[in-house]
């Protein structure tokens, strides 16, 4: 994979994973931010754990490991203990990640207009105590202009920005990270999946989960299973599986499960900016790759 690449935003910073000692059968979920990382953290925690009845709640299961905004060492120490089979978040691209053997990097690319859509929720519903008690300077998280086109505007039209003073979160970022997966999609220890293609069928999903992560599902009920990781499921549980909220980071547990859905971007986007949406994602993205953003 080469050298590895350095990721830092406001959050995170990817020289965190220097210190992680990696076990063979490890699970790393690489996504962008709002393409699905709690959907996959709970696919892979009901395959782990055979049960929708979790030990712990989800983000202490599954840490966001080069989170800045946490206290490492003990992240690190709680993972060293786990006899479990362990599966850790990031949002750092594979080109910014340890590739070790034994482990599978899994990623879940989205439609990068309803990302930015659900990330512009996400960012209304953070508490603002938690914006200071996470020793973080308010000042770089500002709120975006009040205007809901021109945020999207200029998520869409800014660089590739591996190190940001803020959250880091563009449509060249986005792209970048599924990128990275994309061209090493063929690799056995590389497991891509579509957040469309888990709406459409969550049960053949996990199915497929379970092959990339050699789990054996013989005798289990796969479709009780990926019941517990429906939205109307998850979000009635959010306080057990949202992620911060040992942190008290959102205004509300629930309203972090936006609506599940997908398509919101046509009720805002107008056609002139749908086109130098296009424009934009083919400068960033082979045909082929920007095909399957959008439809799986």
């Amino acid at each position: 994979m080469g050298g590895l690449r350095r990721y830092r935003t406001v959050v995170s910073d990817s020289a965190l994973w220097a210190r992680f000692r990696f076990r063979a059968g490890d699970i790393v979920i690489s996504t962008p931010p709002k393409c699905g990382t709690t959907w996959m953290q709970m696919l892979c925690a009901l395959l782990v754990f055979g049960t929708a009845e979790l030990p712990r709640p989800l983000t202490e299961l599954s840490p966001w490991l080069d989170a800045t905004t946490y206290d490492t060492a003990a992240i690190l120490a709680d993972l060293e203990s786990r006899t479990h089979r362990r599966f850790v978040k990031t949002h750092t691209p594979l080109d910014g990640l340890p590739f070790e053997p034994g482990v599978t990097y899994v990623c879940v690319g989205r439609d990068p207009r309803d990302a930015m859509l659900s990330f512009d929720h996400a960012v209304a519903n953070i508490h603002p105590a938690a914006i200071t008690a996470g020793g973080l300077d308010p000042r770089a998280v500002a709120p975006p202009p009040a205007d809901p086109l021109e945020r999207f505007r200029l998520w869409a039209d800014a660089d590739p920005a591996p190190e940001s003073d803020t959250f880091g979160v563009s449509l060249a970022n986005l792209v970048h990270h599924v990128r990275t997966f994309w061209e090493h999609r063929e690799s056995p220890q590389v497991a891509l999946f579509h957040y469309a293609d888990l709406k459409a069928d969550l049960p053949g999903q996990l199915r497929s989960l379970a092959t990339a992560l050699a789990i054996d599902t013989t005798g289990r009920r796969l479709e009780d299973l990926a019941t517990a990781a429906t939205f109307g499921r998850m979000r009635d549980r959010a306080d057990d599986l949202a992620p911060g909220v040992d942190a008290k980071l959102w205004r509300s547990n629930t309203a972090f499960f936006r609506s599940g859905t997908s398509g919101q971007w046509r009720d805002l986007l107008d056609p002139a900016t749908i086109e130098g949406y296009h424009r934009r994602v083919a400068e960033l993205a082979p045909p082929e790759l920007a095909e399957w953003l959008h439809q799986g």
